[in-house]
């Protein structure tokens, strides 16, 4: 006997016999559901066979027999009666339990959140896309086929969604492109750092999506519910159903605030801030300002997260504003990494120690945050070095920074598109889905081994339309990616690290040496930073305008 179980109320199982009844039994449930018709099988045992053995072991039996593939409105509805009515836990069984998972993911659609079913029926070996349409629409059969239908679809209206569509439309003006997103705001992420430096505001980093959307693509203002990449549909929240001919991903990542035990109860007071929020990052420069002594605590993460640096930039600012005022010597500032390197590119360490020894940080490598209370002004952090067991520490702060864990939204997760870490599982050069060939992705939410950074996305978005217009064309591949990122190091308020790098580690610079030395902090790249690339990035990037971002032709530079 095969047991799944999907929640705490309810397992799932392929065919038993009279003999599993007791082992049943003896596993603590209280009731069993047929869903397998009667003489379904040969060898399969009828269900008054089954309510005679539970009858004798004292738990109850229910009939509710389900065709296969032919699960009907009438049977999600009596099997929700089921399970309201029995006694739990109980367990379901069909012939392999997928009728009993689908029945059980359709009952549940009105009261839970489509990728929480998801996510429990892919954990006990159900794949459920297959009705994702179904669970979106409530959990009835939609009426409705598809509501649209586009040349390119794409979800996400962040910097690469946007991107690739002013792209997409200045390679090929007359494809019809939608862009889904529920935002109403669209914010310049790169610039939080600032804010929380004191440097920016933080309204200068955020616009109306409305306003920056491109002319003739028609904005879909909607949540992805599910993907169905077999029929070249998304779905969305309400059972919409919107086609496509090629599909771009793209809608970011979602900061996992809640993996941290405390933390969003205390965010925005207590002194727990992170610049990782538009609304957060103004009272990190709050703190900043207040603080003349005490201890500052800067978190980081596993990878992967966006902007790798931001951790360290808010503490360099940070101790740049204390070092200015004259109290850093009263300043206690604690960098707490998950990992075991300052900056994964060798190369830029160097500078960085500098700093880190100008502000008298301490490092505390392979320490991750698992746990925050506010009132009391207590971090616990779980250290697990190499070659030692694991163990937690508490420490105690004046002001904590944190950078939240990072992953895939949840609707990408449980999607046909994610690897098995839930990342959109992508060809790293030509960021073409490895086994759809129609869609694409891009940004933080694909697995390609880059930096999450928005330079990256700069530069991937362009290969994305280049791809895409030559594939419509019935070409192949002939723009590939290099693993390109950049990560502005703000190490003091004047002065930057212009980290550029590739896939590997290898050194990427846009400028020659002798005009920015992007392993030294210089001025340079503070202008370029400050007064360049907010414009760059609001009036080029956004609008398809590839100012130092055109791929390179492969098949041109071939010949």
């Amino acid at each position: 006997m095969e047991l799944r179980e999907i929640s705490s109320k309810i397992t799932v199982s392929p065919q038993v016999t009279k003999k599993d009844v007791a082992e049943i039994k003896a596993k603590g449930f209280r009731a069993i559901i047929c869903n397998r018709p009667d003489g379904e099988g040969a060898d399969q045992p009828s269900f008054e066979e089954i309510n005679a053995a539970a009858k004798l072991a004292g738990i109850e039996a229910r009939y509710l027999p389900v065709q296969s593939g032919m699960v009907t409105d009438e049977d999600v509805a009596a099997f929700h009666d089921a399970l309201e009515e029995l006694p739990r836990p109980l367990l379901a069984y069909c012939r392999s339990g997928t009728r009993s998972a689908t029945l059980w993911s359709l009952s549940e659609a009105q009261s839970r959140p489509m990728p929480e079913i998801l996510t429990a029926t892919k954990a006990a070996g159900f794949d459920m896309s297959g009705v994702a349409r179904r669970i979106a629409n409530g959990g009835r059969t939609p009426t409705d086929t598809g509501d649209a239908k586009f040349d390119v679809v794409i979800v996400g209206a962040g910097a690469g969604g946007i991107s690739v569509a002013a792209s997409l439309k200045a390679r090929k003006s007359n494809l019809s492109i939608a862009v889904i997103d529920p935002a109403d705001i669209h914010y310049y992420q790169p610039g939080w750092t600032m804010v929380g430096g004191g440097v920016f505001s933080a309204s200068q980093t955020a616009k109306t999506m409305g306003s920056l959307i491109p002319r003739d693509v028609t904005w879909i203002k909607a949540a992805v519910a599910a993907f169905e990449p077999r029929n070249n549909a998304v779905i969305l929240d309400g059972c919409r159903v919107v086609k496509y001919g090629r599909l771009v991903v793209c809608p970011g990542l979602k900061l996992d605030w809640g993996q941290v035990e405390g933390l969003e109860e205390t965010l925005g007071r207590n002194g727990v801030t992170s610049n990782y929020r538009y609304d957060l990052a103004p009272y990190t420069w709050q703190l900043v300002q207040e603080m003349a002594r005490g201890r500052a605590v800067f978190t980081q993460p596993p990878m992967p997260i966006k902007c790798a640096g931001a951790p360290q930039k808010a503490m360099y600012l940070s101790g740049d504003a204390w070092f200015r005022r004259g109290v850093g010597k009263d300043i206690d500032i604690q960098f707490m990494n998950s990992g075991g390197v300052l900056f994964g590119v060798k190369d830029y360490v160097p500078a960085l120690m500098k700093y880190v020894e100008k502000y008298n940080a301490t490092l505390n490598f392979f320490h991750t945050l698992i746990a925050v209370d506010g009132p009391a002004k207590t971090a616990t952090f779980k250290v697990s070095q190499p070659g030692s067991d694991s163990r937690e520490i508490n420490v105690e702060f004046d002001m904590l920074h944190v950078c939240p864990p990072q992953v895939a939204p949840d609707f990408i997760r449980v999607s046909p598109l994610a690897d098995e870490a839930g990342w959109v599982d992508v060809d790293q050069a030509t960021l073409r889905h490895a086994q759809f060939d129609n869609i694409w992705s891009l940004g933080d939410v694909m697995n390609a081994p880059n930096a999450k950074t928005a330079a990256a996305a700069r530069k991937q978005a362009p290969i994305v339309a280049e791809n895409i217009v030559t594939d419509i064309a019935g070409g192949s591949a002939v723009a590939q990616y290099d693993g390109y990122g950049s990560c502005p190091l703000t190490v003091e308020r004047g002065k930057i690290v212009l980290a550029e790098f590739g896939y590997g580690g290898a050194l990427k610079p846009s400028f020659p040496r002798w005009l920015l030395d992007g392993t030294k902090p210089t001025r340079a790249a503070w202008f370029l930073k400050e007064k360049m690339l907010p414009p760059i990035y609001w009036q080029a990037m956004l609008k398809g305008k590839e100012w130092m971002a055109k791929p390179e032709n492969l098949k041109a530079a071939a010949e």
